[in-house]
């Protein structure tokens, strides 16, 4: 049976670089190394083309070139009779291309060397695999396809779901669940300050919740440019993004208002998948593998499936909340017994302290900072997302796009830090300040002192 391209896919990962063979218009040979070859459909391939001068000059005198495939599961090899078709600098290949290389090339400090020149497009005119002296390793261990009816039964647990705490644990189940993957990451993006802050988290030591990527940095921030899935499928030879979690992260994050970003040191597969609704990403789901080419095609789609639903629900609940009535006003509550309990806001940055501990800053510190003004002032512990969004527009223009993901940033922060400030869902779009003992938002904010009744 004649080979196809489709049956090549686990040579298209990167992971074992791939040798392209050139004649110049008197014969002389030339072979290169190539760090991308991407199927385009099934007779056509496009190489990226960043450095090779002699290869591009051989291939405009002669056209017919051989490409060698290597299998990163097997070892097996395959030779490809290919003949050049056309370049191209611009458009959804190039740029596909051009991501794959910066996320790639970015681990080892060469993203601004590592520059795509082209991505060069060639007719496949047969494939033939190369005779091996050795038995070749079975392919992906017998790993199991990706099952449609579990995926189908994720992607239903996430449309179920009305609350955004409940869409985001849906959907890192469903990671888990559908797939295998057990360390997972969901990062709402922050219109307001340009990052994605990491909202939900499984399968790491610390949580990383409140931890904040650069809209533009790596592969996470690549796919929330783009829209476009990133994977890297093997990282034996590259360097680790992200942050190492220091020996004291209680006293790191207090001094540097800055969370470590999760760790898996023996990472050896990395995606980022858009989360889309109507086009737009409101966030990125980032998986890691500690398996050399983990994350197959099916793998990809599926992953892209679960990330869209959950987009799509989590819109539809901010829709939801923001329909919420504000709520009854309540008499001054008497004030609580227990020690004093002091909350400092920072405005330049809207961080909030508790007692001295770092909690979060941003829009969720704003939130709390108005939840604290409201209760001190009015003696009131329910509020609406309907009454911040309002209340906070006219300062920050975004907080209508994703007012519930900083409400459970913060929600989950305060739980995770053992604060004895509490903030409690209950009802639709609708949460209560708690707390054991009297509150003082701290003039050293630079703000006036205020105190009043804890609930």
């Amino acid at each position: 049976m004649s080979l196809r391209l489709s049956d090549l896919s686990a040579c298209f990962e990167g992971v074992i670089p791939s040798i392209i063979a050139t004649a110049s218009a008197d014969g002389m040979p030339n072979i290169s190394y190539l760090s991308h070859v991407v199927r385009m459909d099934e007779e056509h391939v496009a190489l990226s083309n960043q450095f090779f001068a002699k290869t591009a000059a051989n291939v405009r005198a002669n056209p017919k070139v051989t490409l060698i495939l290597v299998d990163g599961f097997t070892g097996d090899q395959f030779l490809l009779d290919i003949g050049f078709v056309r370049s191209v600098d611009a458009g959804p290949l190039f740029d596909k291309i051009a991501r794959q290389l910066k996320a790639s090339s970015a681990q080892v400090g060469m993203s601004d060397v590592m520059r795509l020149k082209s991505a060069d497009i060639f007719r496949v005119h047969g494939i033939e695999k190369v005779p091996s002296p050795v038995e070749t390793m079975p392919a992906m261990g017998g790993r199991p396809p990706v099952s449609l009816p579990a995926l189908s039964a994720a992607i239903k647990a996430i449309e179920r779901q009305a609350e955004a705490d409940e869409i985001i644990d849906s959907l890192l189940c469903g990671v888990e669940r559908v797939l295998g993957y057990g360390n997972a990451l969901v990062l709402i993006h922050d219109g307001h300050r340009g990052c994605l802050i990491t909202t939900g988290s499984i399968g790491y030591p610390r949580s990383g919740l409140g931890s904040e990527i650069a809209g533009s940095e790596g592969m996470i921030g690549a796919a929330a440019t783009s829209g476009q899935t990133v994977k890297v499928s093997d990282m034996s030879r590259v360097r680790r993004f992200g942050e190492a979690i220091g020996l004291d992260a209680e006293k790191e994050e207090e001094a540097t208002r800055s969370i470590a970003f999760p760790h898996l040191p023996t990472v050896m597969s990395q995606i980022a998948v858009p989360m889309l609704a109507r086009g737009a990403v409101t966030g990125v789901l980032f998986v890691e593998s500690e398996q050399r080419l983990a994350f197959r095609e099916e793998d990809e789609a599926a992953l892209e499936i679960l990330a869209g639903q959950a987009a799509s629900a989590l819109r539809a609940s901010e829709r939801e909340a923001a329909a919420t009535e504000p709520g009854q006003v309540l008499p001054l509550l008497r004030p609580a017994a227990g020690r004093e309990i002091r909350v400092a806001h920072h405005r330049f940055d809207d961080s909030v302290f508790i007692d001295g501990t770092y909690i979060v800053k941003g829009v969720a510190g704003m939130l709390l900072r108005l939840m604290l003004e409201w209760h001190l002032n009015e003696g009131r512990s329910e509020f609406t997302n309907r009454e911040m969004r309002l209340a906070a527009g006219a300062r920050m223009p975004e907080i209508k796009d994703n007012l519930e993901t900083r409400l459970l940033l913060l929600r989950r922060r305060l739980e995770e830090k053992q604060a004895p400030v509490r903030l409690v869902r209950v009802g639709r779009g609708r949460v209560r300040l708690e707390a054991e003992g009297p509150l003082v938002l701290d003039a050293a904010a630079g703000d006036q002192p205020h105190g009043g009744a804890a609930m």
